[in-house]
C-alpha cells in the first residue's frame, strides 16, 4: 500500500515536488499522504493533522494550564481582596452620625419636638423673632 504526496508550495513560497509514501528514508509504517496545502509529510495514521510527537503538544497543553491556573488564582485573590475591604468600610461607619436626609416639613410649620413619633401635631412659626440683648463680659 502506498500513497501519492502532490506536489505543493511551502510557507516560504517554493515548490515542492511529489513523492510517494512511504519514502525510502523514512517509517515503513507511514504509508499515508498527510498534513496541510503548505506542508507535507508521510505518516502511519490518515487522519494526523501535525507532523509532530504528541508529547510536544502535550507539553504546550500542560504550559497552558499552569499559566491559566496562576490567572485563576489571582484573580481569585482580588475578589477576596475587594470584598474583604468593602466589609472592612461598611462595618467601620459610624452607625450614629448617618445623614438621613433633609426632613419634609410643610411651609411655616415644624414638628414640635417634645411629642412623640406617633404625634403628628403641626405648631405654627411666630410670624416675628424676638432679639435678646446680648450679654457683657
Amino acid at each position: 500500500m502506498s500513497a501519492e504526496c502532490s506536489s505543493y508550495l511551502n510557507a516560504d513560497k517554493v515548490l515542492v515536488s511529489g513523492f510517494s509514501c512511504p519514502q525510502m528514508s523514512g517509517d515503513a509504517r507511514a504509508v499515508y499522504c498527510c498534513g496541510f496545502q503548505d506542508v507535507k509529510y508521510c505518516c502511519d495514521d490518515p487522519h494526523s493533522f501535525f507532523p509532530y510527537e504528541h508529547s510536544y503538544m502535550w507539553w504546550l497543553s500542560v504550559g497552558a494550564l499552569v499559566g491559566l491556573s496562576i490567572a485563576a488564582v489571582v484573580l481569585f485573590a482580588f475578589i477576596i481582596t475587594v470584598c474583604v475591604l468593602c466589609y472592612l468600610f461598611i462595618s467601620t461607619k459610624p452607625h450614629s452620625k448617618l445623614d438621613t436626609g433633609l426632613s419634609l416639613q410643610m411651609a411655616d410649620t415644624e414638628l414640635h419636638p417634645l411629642q412623640g413619633p406617633h404625634q403628628n401635631k403641626l405648631l405654627t412659626k411666630p410670624s416675628s423673632f424676638k432679639r435678646f440683648p446680648e450679654p457683657q463680659g
